[in-house]
């Protein structure tokens, strides 16, 4: 199953007085990446929220933010900030000063400053919160692994195409490399024609031999082979259940490695050309599956 790395979900659970609400976002990584933000008094729940994230995603940066909201009369505090409320009464007084402005200071100036009384969360039970966070959670999961894999069919889909090209591809290369024993011989023919003016007798024995030497050191059918295996592991790999970017991701290097010896051996341009093309079609894989779990 190919997977993407790319996704966004989001849900909401409500419990009594309780409100938990769930973002969670993914990205491409090389590795499982899991960060949680959420408010102090319940971050001794994070290895509980990464433990249901890494169950199901297994590759890539994921970052879950939780809000939870506690409206019950015990949840209710405030707490006022001391240190600001001197800094911002002693620059009061020094505008007064400065500006030779009537009048006195009183809390009605400290307060429109802003800041002064914050909201604190009292967190008396964290655990009490789990049941509807956990509820929450695995909803916003699910969502984000259902967006993952829809976008995952449209890559698979895409792949499969360019499978099947690189596949023709091979099979036309693979009948054409047949036929270079006959071109080696043709050209040697010809090249012996030129250098000698038609003044010599050219020995059939003697260029069968050597059109032999260099087909022989132009055979690529064990490349071939591998290349074919390679394509069937790859498609695989995309209809198994496990994720495999990282098996893709190295399966590709194998093709290239295979098509790069290919170029290398042989010498004939139209051969040399199709080849070419089929890394090109490797490169536009690999840009895909940077993106496959």
């Amino acid at each position: 199953m190919i997977k993407s790395m790319t996704g966004f979900a989001a849900a909401e659970k409500s419990a009594g007085d309780m409100t938990v609400a769930v973002d969670i976002r993914s990205y491409n990584g090389r590795h499982l990446d899991v960060v949680v933000r959420m408010a102090p008094g319940y971050m001794g729940l994070e290895e509980k929220v990464k433990g249901l994230i890494t169950a199901k995603i297994f590759r890539g940066r994921v970052e879950a933010r939780i809000q939870i909201k506690d409206e019950s009369g015990q949840a209710a505090a405030v707490q006022v900030d001391m240190d600001r409320s001197r800094t911002v009464y002693a620059a009061l007084n020094q505008l007064r000063t400065e500006l030779n402005l009537a009048g006195d200071i009183d809390l009605d100036h400290l307060l429109g400053v802003g800041g002064i009384i914050k909201p604190v969360e009292t967190v008396d039970d964290p655990e009490g919160v789990w049941p509807p966070l956990e509820t929450c959670l695995s909803r916003a999961i699910d969502a984000l692994e259902a967006m993952r894999k829809k976008e995952g069919d449209f890559i698979a889909d895409d792949l499969g195409v360019r499978l099947n090209g690189i596949e023709d591809s091979v099979a036309a290369i693979k009948k054409d490399s047949g036929m270079l024993l006959h071109q080696y011989q043709q050209r040697l023919t010809e090249r012996i024609g030129v250098l000698t003016r038609d003044t010599v007798e050219i020995d059939p024995g003697r260029i069968a031999q050597e059109a032999a030497f260099m087909a022989d050191r132009s055979d690529i059918s064990e490349e071939l082979v591998r290349a074919a295996s390679h394509i069937e592991q790859f498609r695989h790999i995309m209809r198994s259940d496990e994720p495999g970017g990282r098996k893709l991701n190295f399966l590709l290097q194998e093709l290239h490695r295979e098509f790069n010896t290919m170029g290398s051996k042989i010498g004939q341009a139209d051969l040399s050309h199709r080849i070419v093309e089929v890394k090109s079609e490797l490169e536009k894989i690999r840009e895909q599956i940077q993106n496959v779990e």
